[in-house]
């Protein structure tokens, strides 16, 4: 998520009400997750375990919960809770704004787009050329959405994302300030939701087909020309990379790369990375030609027994 207007560190501290590390006037120019930080975003870190990764990761402000050692030329905000920290920078440079009509007045809807009834269109919507908008179909604020792009009926884009902290007091919300992006040439079915990032993007590639009630989660990147049949289920931070054909019943896990190609049957579970080029199937996750195999083996072990 990028500021509208850069900052320095010494705002963004006295904004929190904490210490900071480095020149007061260093630039921040906005706040992301570890996997899509570049130059002048905060990251945030609050165990152990982590704190290498961030600091040594693109981010140059480190919101983080210990003094140490800043690296050279990049900055540091001391918080005792980075978490809240960071929903305190989300809500303020992007707060929610509480719509009272059904299509904002700051949205921007291209040439030849039909808008079926009951249409919410939040603000700042971007939405392209010869798009076929269905009934009840809900687009969060800031979300954009390409041209020649058809979504039917109660469609969700930009719901939040699925995140929390567990505390003693119960399960901390990671406030999401990022967007949803489709591209041009999408068709979205019937009841899909695709949440919108923490702080970056979750994209729909040009020219993908989704069938009616996938999920997509948070951050998730698909690719161009991909297919993706009913009942998916797709985690956080996912990579779909072009051409890659889901089927029926789908489950990812989070955090996984399906390479450029790859084709996963219907009600695989996708446990982990897997190489594009090749036909998957089953749980745990299995090239398809070895799958079968082993299901055919012990076919033929249960009927000797």
């Amino acid at each position: 998520m990028k500021f509208n207007h850069s900052q320095t560190l010494k705002n963004i501290a006295a904004l929190l009400a904490i210490d900071f590390v480095g020149d007061p006037n260093f630039t921040i120019t906005g706040i992301n997750e570890i996997h899509v930080v570049e130059k002048g975003d905060i990251v945030f870190v609050d165990h152990p375990k982590y704190y290498e990764k961030a600091l040594n990761s693109a981010a140059t402000t480190i919101l983080i919960n210990k003094k140490v050692d800043c690296p050279k030329g990049k900055s540091l905000l001391i918080s005792e809770d980075p978490f809240s920290d960071f929903n305190k920078i989300t809500k303020h440079f992007n707060p929610f704004i509480a719509s009272k009509v059904s299509i904002a007045e700051s949205a921007v809807i291209g040439e030849k787009t039909i808008i079926q009834p009951n249409v919410f269109i939040g603000n700042n919507v971007i939405i392209g050329k010869n798009c076929v908008i269905h009934p009840n179909v809900t687009i969060y604020d800031n979300c954009i959405v390409g041209n020649n792009v058809t979504i039917h009926a109660n469609t969700v884009l930009g719901a939040d994302a699925f995140y929390y902290k567990n505390r003693e007091t119960g399960f901390d919300k990671l406030i999401s300030g990022g967007n949803v992006v489709v591209k041009d040439f999408v068709d979205l079915g019937a009841s899909c939701t695709i949440d919108r990032g923490v702080s970056g993007n979750t994209i729909i590639g040009e020219g993908s087909k989704i069938d009616n009630q996938v999920h997509i989660g948070h951050d998730t990147v698909i690719g161009k020309k991909c297919l993706i049949a009913a009942q998916t289920g797709i985690a956080g931070c996912v990579i779909i990379e072009d051409e890659v054909t889901l089927w029926g019943q789908v489950g990812t896990t989070s955090g996984i790369t399906i390479g450029k190609k790859a084709i996963i049957l219907g009600q695989t579970g996708v446990t982990k990375s897997v190489a594009g080029g090749k036909s998957y199937f089953g749980t745990p996750i299995t090239e398809s030609r070895e799958k079968l195999k082993e299901l055919a083996t012990l076919k033929r072990i249960s009927k000797n027994s």
